[in-house]
């Protein structure tokens, strides 16, 4: 809904191109997930694309997605980059005005067990890792593993957080049997032998994972900013994809993520080579939200009224998208 009233005026105007406004550096705090999936974040704050547009622009990393939730919902941070369904929780569960304004990824994700796990049947009476139990990729791989006949209530949960944390729960405890793993964590374990079962994208389909989300009441306020933000990263995602950039960026996930060479240069290749889970230009996939919102209603139950337009303002995103040529 905000899509479309906003965009339709500048449609009938014929696209007037947006023009960074640069009044001096604005500071922005914004929060993450340690990971490959903000590779344009990385690539933006390294290579002066939101110093030309006046921002001045911090990354944290946060160990848990209630440690997020709660730094954006209390104003400690301004902006989040992480699984859009934690912005569908805060609008639902914490009645938090919070908005959607840019895609991300598919997220990643592959499922992966411990070596002694040989069948679904193995999992059940042991415990899946998690971050949060009833967020994101909790609620996808109850779902992976409901395809497969193993039910919720035949598994207990153990909460980890970002993925390392959910790597240590499978590496650390033999009764953590399954965990949904994204890069860089997915090298890891594959070179330490933890069996990968496959993707969630290959189980579920279109599922819009992470994106950008503010409070509605910060973007209305501080327009410019997110419109300057958000453009430099579909430029700096536009740099990182180009070919010729591909070892410059893998050596900038690298310094961010603290990670060696060669597993930057795979995560980098699962972000952004021909299977990569990268959206194009951080474009917001509905059809992959819609999935989402589904996966939600079925799991947490009582919400299959739920409607896009409700935790969406792409207004932004739009605006960013015309000022670049």
């Amino acid at each position: 809904m905000h899509r479309i009233s906003a965009f339709s005026a500048f449609a009938i105007a014929g696209v007037i191109a947006w023009t960074p406004q640069v009044k001096g550096d604005e500071h922005l705090l914004v929060n993450v997930f340690p990971g490959p999936q903000h590779l344009a974040l990385y690539v933006a704050k390294d290579k002066g694309l939101f110093a030309k547009r006046g921002l001045s622009v911090d990354v944290e990393f946060t160990p848990t997605s209630k440690a997020q939730r709660d730094a954006l919902a209390e104003g400690r941070v301004q902006i989040a980059q992480a699984a859009v369904d934690n912005a569908v929780a805060m609008v639902e569960g914490a009645k938090k005005d919070v908005i959607i304004v840019s895609g991300g990824s598919n997220g990643m994700l592959s499922l992966f067990v411990r070596p002694e796990v040989k069948s679904y049947d193995d999992i059940r009476g042991k415990a899946v890792v998690v971050d949060a139990p009833d967020t994101a990729y909790a609620l996808v791989l109850y779902k992976m593993l409901a395809l497969k006949g193993v039910k919720r209530s035949e598994y207990d949960i153990f909460q980890g957080g970002d993925c390392m944390r959910r790597l240590n729960g499978i590496r650390n405890d033999p009764k953590n049997a399954a965990v949904l793993l994204n890069f860089p964590c997915t090298v890891l374990a594959e070179r330490e032998g933890f069996p990968n079962w496959g993707t969630a994208a290959d189980a579920l389909g279109a599922y819009q994972a992470d994106g950008a989300f503010v409070m509605r009441d910060w973007a209305q306020q501080h327009r410019d900013a997110l419109v300057n933000y958000l453009q430099s990263i579909v430029e700096a995602l536009r740099w990182a994809s180009r070919p010729e950039n591909r070892a410059e960026t893998a050596a900038i996930v690298a310094k961010y993520l603290k990670v060696a060479p060669d597993v930057a240069e795979k995560s980098v290749e699962g972000a952004l080579g021909p299977h990569g889970g990268l959206d194009k230009d951080a474009r917001f996939n509905m059809a992959g939200f819609r999935n989402l919102l589904q996966l939600r209603a079925e799991t947490i139950g009582g919400l299959a009224d739920m409607k896009p337009e409700k935790y969406l303002d792409l207004s932004y995103y739009d605006l960013a998208v015309t000022g670049l040529p």
